[in-house]
C-alpha cells in the first residue's frame, strides 16, 4: 500500500513540476514564441515517461527539446495561430451578423472548428513520436483521426471530464492543466499509433 501511495505521489509530483516548467518557458519566450517550444517539449519528456524513461532527467531533457525544436515548433505555431485566428474571425462574424452559433448556416463552420481542435490534439504526440516535417505533421494527425476515432473519442471525453473538475477546483487548472493534457493525449494516441502500427504490419 505504501508503495502505491508512494508511486501516486512521485507522479503527482512529476505532473506538477512539467506543468511549472511548461509556464516558465512559455513565459521566457514571450508567450507566443515560448507557447509551441514549451508544449512539444512537455510532450517529448511525457512520451519517455510513458515508454519507461522515468528516471530522466526532467528540466535537462525539457531544456534540450526546447532548444532543439524552438524553430520548427514555431513554424508549426504559424500555421495554428493563423488557422485559429481565421476561425475565430468567422465565429465572431456569424455571431455579430446572426445573433446565434447554433443555426444551420454556421453548422459548416462549426464541423470545421472540431475538426481543427481534434487535428490539433493529435499534433503533439505525433510531432514528438515521428521524425516529420511540419506539412506531414497535419497529413498525419487528420489520418490518424480517420484511422483511430475512438482514441481521440477517450481523449475529448477524459479533456472534458478534466474541464469539469477544474471548474470545481480551479486551482488543478493551474498545477495540472497542460501536463494533464498532454498525459492523457500522449497515452491514447501511443496506443493508437500502436494499433495503426499493427495495422501496416497485417
Amino acid at each position: 500500500m505504501s508503495r502505491v501511495l508512494y508511486s501516486m505521489m512521485e507522479w503527482i509530483t512529476r505532473f506538477a513540476y512539467i506543468n511549472l516548467l511548461w509556464i516558465f518557458f512559455t513565459l521566457v519566450g514571450g508567450f507566443l514564441l515560448g507557447l509551441f517550444p514549451s508544449t512539444v517539449a512537455m510532450f517529448a519528456v511525457v512520451r519517455q515517461w510513458l515508454r519507461g524513461s522515468t528516471d530522466l532527467p526532467v528540466f535537462k531533457s525539457f531544456w534540450q527539446y526546447y532548444k532543439k525544436e524552438f524553430l520548427k515548433s514555431n513554424l508549426l505555431g504559424i500555421f495554428i495561430y493563423l488557422i485559429s485566428i481565421i476561425f475565430i474571425f468567422n465565429v465572431f462574424f456569424l455571431h455579430a451578423n446572426i445573433g446565434e452559433l447554433l443555426t444551420w448556416t454556421s453548422a459548416p463552420l462549426l464541423a470545421g472548428l472540431l475538426l481543427f481542435i481534434m487535428i490539433f490534439i493529435y499534433t503533439f504526440p505525433i510531432y514528438v513520436h515521428y521524425d516529420l516535417k511540419v506539412f506531414q505533421i497535419f497529413k498525419n494527425a487528420f489520418l490518424t483521426l480517420l484511422v483511430t476515432p475512438i482514441h481521440m473519442f477517450c481523449i475529448l471525453i477524459s479533456l472534458i471530464a478534466f474541464y469539469i473538475i477544474v471548474t470545481v477546483v480551479p486551482a488543478l487548472g493551474i498545477i495540472f492543466g497542460a501536463s494533464f493534457y498532454s498525459f492523457i493525449a500522449m497515452w491514447f494516441s501511443l496506443h493508437a499509433f500502436e494499433k495503426i502500427r499493427q495495422k501496416q504490419k497485417a
